[in-house]
């Protein structure tokens, strides 16, 4: 695992490439306490958090537990919080989402396990919350606490305006908060508006704290909690003064800080062209001069002397840099010659989204394009729509006489289901059969409407995503043998894939973790090709990062929109729209082609009217 701990920061701070090397960094932690307290006889009393984030650690836990006999039968667990109030055997409950993701895969003690309980009457939970901090001091106190980072910067469920010295309590929660876990409960509204969650002072007389944080949607709210004083606005600020805490970063959530957005402001920098590349078109930005118009003052008040004094003038280094942007320029992006080309999409909207006028330009160009969607997307259509395409289907086989009894039996299953189900309850098979078949549908017309016939189109149904709920299973090794099988098929001279870090929902990032893997494994039987990332719905690449521009007209634009239009159950109002983000799909993708046309034009590159952006993937 290649890490390294960072400068600049009041929290010490380690970055890993990938949220799994830093996931199994911070379970080694844990295994070397555990069994040095097991070879002394002492228990070990560890405090877990629930969430995407921690989900990487219990798997490896579970993993050193079955093959490295890693014997957990004197843990003791304290779990941070619990939404108020609900049932511990609730889809959503905390509780029940500890025991099916961790304790039962394991040999930890029942009697061992605590979690806030959300079944209380009010007029007990006062109580019960110090019971709690009893329970915690009666067995010496926590010697590790796993903590994640939510975008208000709360730990547990300790929101902006909790003290230092808060303790296991009842909260309400803040509207970001809810917003965030809007998905995982189908919907805001389901989303209780209240939590039991141990406080910031129980918190930090753990012995030890390990905080983590992937992803881009985290890397705001990291810079500002460890870089930053503290402030009780950031509850996790308030680790700063604690005298063990290690914070475990991936690359992406670590993308805001100082270091490395900026790292000629807080070290020395090895002037690598890619990190020429980085200073000289921010600082472009910045002082808001095109790129062959900085001058020697801007680079020396703006920390960038050292890089004129080793690299040349600012009129060298500004020509150097105007012509390596101005070469990623690219209007025949698959080049001249006709060649089949996969494009990978992880729901069945991703593609138009976000590369649909490449697409439509490579098909204009002659070549063969073929599109992956790599999951249904079932269970981001709303309970409306299947009841609609269910109506339209009883009616459509009462009209031509076919089969009247089956689809009125049908019809009558779901909707019985759909009216019985609770807030929050995953879909009958039925239900989830009728969603991916519209998810379906949308994606043949999106696709036609760029020009690609349905027999270009494989729906492959990958299994990690089979499980009804946003929490996803692991990649299943028959996906990436699903995948291998298609690159062996179509023999494709490019792939396109979602190289997405900041999808709050984590479906494209394990979607491209699976077809790296696959990529590895065709490559070692001899077969190759460019492997090109699209960012998804909620980010663009940086423009230094940038390898890749592909020209859009107003034209291709416009039949871009129309593509994603035909993604109706996902028009007007997504189910998960991600983030605090709430415009529609395709007015994010326009305004994204835009302004990434605007930043070469500030750059004073050539003024086009939208750009699409790709990153090379290089194989790491």
């Amino acid at each position: 695992m290649s890490s390294h701990y960072i400068p600049n920061t009041r929290i010490p701070t380690v970055v890993f490439k990938t949220n799994n090397e830093a996931a199994r960094h911070a379970a080694i932690i844990v295994e070397r306490l555990i069994r040095e307290n097991n070879s002394a006889g002492r228990p070990t009393v560890l405090g877990l958090a629930t969430g995407s984030t921690p989900v990487g650690l219990y798997r490896e836990l579970i993993r050193l537990h079955k093959e490295e006999k890693l014997d957990l039968s004197n843990l003791i667990t304290f779990n941070l919080d619990e939404y108020y109030p609900i049932q511990k055997d609730d889809v959503h409950s905390y509780n029940r989402w500890m025991h099916e993701t961790f304790f039962q895969h394991t040999n930890i003690k029942p009697h061992n396990i605590h979690i806030p309980d959300g079944t209380l009457p009010k007029d007990s939970v006062e109580d019960y919350c110090l019971q709690y901090e009893t329970a915690i001091r009666k067995v010496g106190g926590i010697d590790i606490q796993i903590l994640g980072i939510g975008r208000t910067g709360h730990i547990g469920f300790n929101e902006p305006g909790s003290t230092r010295s808060s303790r296991t309590r009842m909260v309400t929660l803040d509207p970001v908060t809810r917003r965030d876990a809007a998905s995982g409960f189908f919907g805001e509204e389901n989303v209780p508006h209240q939590a039991i969650t141990m406080g910031v002072g129980t918190i930090l007389e753990a012995r030890k704290i390990i905080i983590m944080a992937f992803g881009e949607h985290k890397a705001p709210i990291v810079q500002k909690a460890i870089e930053n004083p503290q402030t009780d606005a950031i509850a996790a600020s308030f680790l700063q003064n604690h005298p063990d805490t290690l914070l475990i970063l991936d690359q992406a959530a670590a993308g805001e800080l100082t270091i490395f957005r900026r790292p000629w402001e807080v070290t020395t920098v090895h002037w690598t062209p890619e990190r020429i590349r980085q200073a000289v078109i921010w600082l472009s930005l910045k002082v808001g001069k095109a790129l062959l118009k900085l001058s020697e003052d801007d680079f020396r008040e703006h920390h960038l002397y050292d890089l004129i004094r080793e690299h040349g003038s600012a009129r060298t280094l500004g020509e150097k840099v105007f012509h390596e942007v101005q070469a990623v320029i690219n209007n025949q992006p698959a080049g001249v010659d006709q060649k089949t080309i996969l494009v990978f999409s992880p729901h069945p909207d991703d593609d138009v989204i976000s590369m649909g006028g490449t697409i439509i330009r490579l098909v204009e160009q002659g070549h063969k394009v073929h599109i992956a969607y790599m999951t249904s997307g079932n269970i981001a259509v709303f309970d409306h729509d299947a009841l609609r395409f269910v109506d339209f289907i009883e009616t459509f086989n009462r009209i031509f006489e076919i089969d009247t009894k089956s689809s009125q039996e049908l019809n009558q299953r779901v909707q019985t289901s759909l009216k019985s189900k609770k807030p929050g309850q995953s879909d009958t098979e039925d239900v989830l059969r009728i969603k991916a078949m519209i998810r379906e549908t949308e994606a043949r017309a999106a696709a036609l409407a760029c020009g690609i016939p349905p027999e270009q189109l494989e729906f492959m149904d990958l299994r990690f995503y089979r499980t009804g709920t946003i929490a996803k299973n692991p990649i299943h090794p028959k996906d990436i043998a699903d995948i291998v099988q298609l690159f062996e098929k179509l023999r494709p001279a490019q792939i396109f894939v979602a190289g997405e870090l900041s999808d709050p929902h984590g479906t494209h990032r394990t979607c491209a973790e699976a077809i790296y893997a696959a990529v590895h494994e065709y490559r070692g039987k001899g077969g190759d090709f460019e492997v090109w990332l699209y960012r998804g719905a909620w980010e663009e690449w940086e423009p230094h990062q940038i390898e890749m521009a592909v020209p859009v007209s107003p034209e291709t634009l416009e039949r871009k929109k129309m593509a994603i239009f035909r993604h109706q159950s996902q028009k007007d109002r997504a189910m998960f729209p991600g983030g605090s983000d709430m415009r529609e799909f395709w007015q994010r993708a326009e305004e994204r082609n835009l302004s990434t046309a605007k930043v070469f034009d500030d750059l004073g590159l050539p003024e086009f009217f939208a750009l699409e952006a790709f990153v090379r993937w290089k194989g790491d």
